[in-house]
């Protein structure tokens, strides 16, 4: 696995992954509708300014790490959780179900917190997205997002990985379910305190153990931001989304210089449908891992998780500039 020549990166101190880092504030920013998004915000703004969204389920304490790690190279750093999850709130009764009517919500959400985010100040801007994260970040450019100086999409859910089953059947079975009129229920059982079942998620996201163990400590020490499963609806809206990103035509729209990490190993999203979408985006660069990395390249072995930082930051520093050119 070749790093590009940026040492600083492999040089990180730990940090206490089960501590939010001084210095930081969260709150809420509050969407036209009167939502209220938790966010969180940590770092001098010196280099410039950065806006990291997370995947489908996530919440900003399992980015603790790298948050920080972009805070200490001068971004000020801004994370928040997606309406429906983490400290975002629930939109069914049932607080583990991750549902949403729609992907446009998330997309306006982006749309407007980052014109706030981009508001506050000057200097670079860089947006980097992991996994639906990812995907809500490479939509959104391709509708016409104000475009950051920089962007970065990390395992980004372009396309979904269902297999055995074809994409045709999980979208008939979705809608089937729909219609029956469970949109709002889980597409799935998680049973949450079944250890064999845990090392089996493990292992499709990540293979640093502790690491993973992090995310369950957050979620048994915060219960209100634990979430399981996705909606039916949700599920729908993720394969249209991802198939009206990979097959039309506002993709190859995008300008902004954009990096993405893939891993051809990913049991949760399509290898296949990322490299085809990085294709036709003008500029893209696309590297892959391989069974190295599982799905949470951010959250993997320090072998695989430094690598990944460095070519991030490498990447930054070559394209969000400052007015100087630095």
């Amino acid at each position: 696995m070749d790093s590009p020549d940026f040492p600083a990166a492999l040089s990180l101190l730990p940090i206490d992954r089960r501590a939010w880092p001084m210095g930081g504030r969260l709150d809420y920013w509050h969407a036209p509708d009167g939502w209220a998004i938790r966010r969180y915000r940590l770092g001098s703004g010196t280099r410039g300014r950065m806006l990291v969204l997370g995947g489908r389920g996530d919440m900003i304490e399992k980015y603790l790490e790298v948050i920080h790690h972009w805070a200490t190279r001068g971004w000020a750093v801004t994370s928040f959780d997606w309406r429906g999850q983490g400290g975002s709130g629930r939109l069914t009764d049932d607080p583990l179900c991750g549902h949403i009517g729609d992907f446009a919500d998330y997309i306006a959400d982006l749309n407007g917190l980052a014109a706030d985010w981009r508001a506050e100040g000057h200097g670079p801007t860089a947006i980097i997205g992991h996994s639906m994260g990812g995907h809500m970040l490479v939509r959104a450019l391709a509708e016409g997002m104000t475009p950051p100086d920089a962007a970065v999409a990390v395992a980004p859910m372009l396309g979904l990985h269902t297999a055995p089953m074809p994409r045709w059947l999980a979208v008939a079975m979705a809608k089937t379910m729909i219609a029956l009129g469970h949109g709002e229920k889980r597409a799935w059982t998680q049973k949450e305190n079944s250890e064999r079942l845990r090392r089996i998620r493990q292992k499709r996201l990540t293979h640093d153990p502790d690491r993973y163990a992090d995310e369950i400590w957050w979620r048994d020490h915060s219960r209100e931001i634990a979430l399981g499963p996705p909606s039916w609806t949700w599920v729908l809206q993720a394969l249209e989304s991802t198939w009206g990103l990979a097959h039309g035509d506002a993709v190859a729209r995008i300008t902004t210089p954009l990096l993405i990490l893939a891993t051809r190993i990913d049991q949760l999203v399509s290898t296949p449908v990322i490299r085809q979408v990085a294709a036709r985006i003008a500029g893209a660069r696309l590297h892959l891992y391989g069974p190295e990395a599982a799905h949470e390249i951010l959250r993997e072995l320090d072998p695989v998780r430094l690598d990944a930082l460095a070519r991030i930051d490498a990447f930054l520093d070559e394209t969000a500039l400052d007015e100087s050119g630095r």
